[in-house]
């Protein structure tokens, strides 16, 4: 079964939580001004809990199954109600006696154990399903990369091909509705209302909290955050822009592991000059760049797919759940 972030809780991760001392097979459930998560503690030691947002539940074990009471409370039907409540709480916490009235009349135990079997049958499916989707796209993206990695020519620093400039302006130069694409760091493209570029260039993030470094390519007029590398092909021409694009999305691993800086990760200016590409002829970057060009269209329907298929999934885990609160699995999936 697969809970909003975890099954079961180990007692090391539990040790940070809520005054009070939980056991083996409690329900846990964390709570603030959100609605979760919830998890089974799995430990045969008591120790002592140290949050204030969570509470523990205790099954009475001829009554209530703990993996029935904890696929209850990640269900529509608690939450629902538990956040209807919290609206109007003072303090985004709804007090435990109110709580224990979210939970009406449950089946008999071989009733809960039963469903709690469905239940993770069907999940597994949905997680199968997902995870074939995922191994889909995985095997997009690496047959993409490569592709890339499999281009053999000569290699010439990037230093000799193209020049590098910065933009000028702050990041909250952004405005709404503007005129011309505005380039962050940001993988959104934001808007402005006056440009400093119209020319084709590579945009490169030169910041990132956590180096994941992210690069576009542009033609016409537009503007650029300050941090932001403006790359553009010199006066010998003898890479395609397009090419160029590639192989600098080919380069961001390896731009992550050079860059520099503790809370945010920075490029420096040299880091991108000293950077070897492939170079082949014009001709051979033109077939290049079609095949890539292809490969990336492929990976990002993909990518399109697999989205739409996890969000089906979820609504389908959803609509699983509701129908096994709801009284509607048949007699004939219960006996299962």
């Amino acid at each position: 079964m697969d809970f909003t972030k975890t099954k079961y809780l180990t007692h090391k991760r539990a040790k940070t939580f809520k005054k009070g001392v939980a056991k083996h097979d409690d329900v846990l459930f964390a709570h603030n001004a959100t609605v979760g998560p919830v998890a089974i503690l799995k430990t045969n030691l008591d120790f002592v809990i140290l949050s204030t947002t969570l509470t523990y539940y205790r099954c009475n074990k001829f009554f209530l199954f703990p993996d029935y009471l904890a696929l209850y409370m990640i269900s529509d039907f608690f939450v629902n109600q538990y956040t209807e409540v919290m609206r109007q709480a003072t303090r985004n916490q709804v007090p435990i006696t109110k709580q224990r009235t979210f939970f009406h009349l449950v089946p008999p135990l071989s009733v809960q154990k039963s469903i709690v079997a469905i239940l993770d049958k069907a999940f597994a499916a949905i997680a199968k399903a997902k995870a074939n989707a995922e191994q889909n796209l995985k095997n997009a993206k690496e047959l993409f990369e490569s592709y890339l990695q499999s281009i053999k020519a000569e290699k010439k620093p990037l230093s000799n091909l193209v020049d590098i400039k910065t933009g000028k302006l702050n990041a909250n130069a952004a405005v709404e509705n503007g005129k011309y694409p505005f380039f962050t760091c940001s993988r959104e493209i934001f808007a402005i209302d006056n440009y400093a570029f119209d020319l084709e260039a590579i945009l490169l993030a030169g910041n990132n909290a956590s180096g994941d470094f992210n690069v576009k390519h542009h033609k016409g007029k537009f503007n650029a955050y300050q941090r932001t590398y403006v790359i553009t092909v010199n006066k010998e021409n003898k890479v395609l822009y397009r090419y160029l694009y590639f192989q600098l999305l080919n380069s961001l691993k390896e731009f992550k592991k050079k860059s520099v800086g503790a809370n945010t990760r920075f490029l420096k200016l040299g880091m991108i000059q000293e950077m070897q590409i492939a170079l082949p002829s014009i001709t051979e970057q033109q077939t290049i760049v079609k095949k890539l060009d292809t490969l990336s269209a492929e990976t990002k329907k993909l990518e399109a797919i697999y989205q739409q298929k996890a969000d089906d999934l979820e609504e389908l885990k959803k609509s699983v759940l509701q129908k096994a609160f709801n009284g509607e699995l048949t007699e004939k999936e219960i006996a299962l």
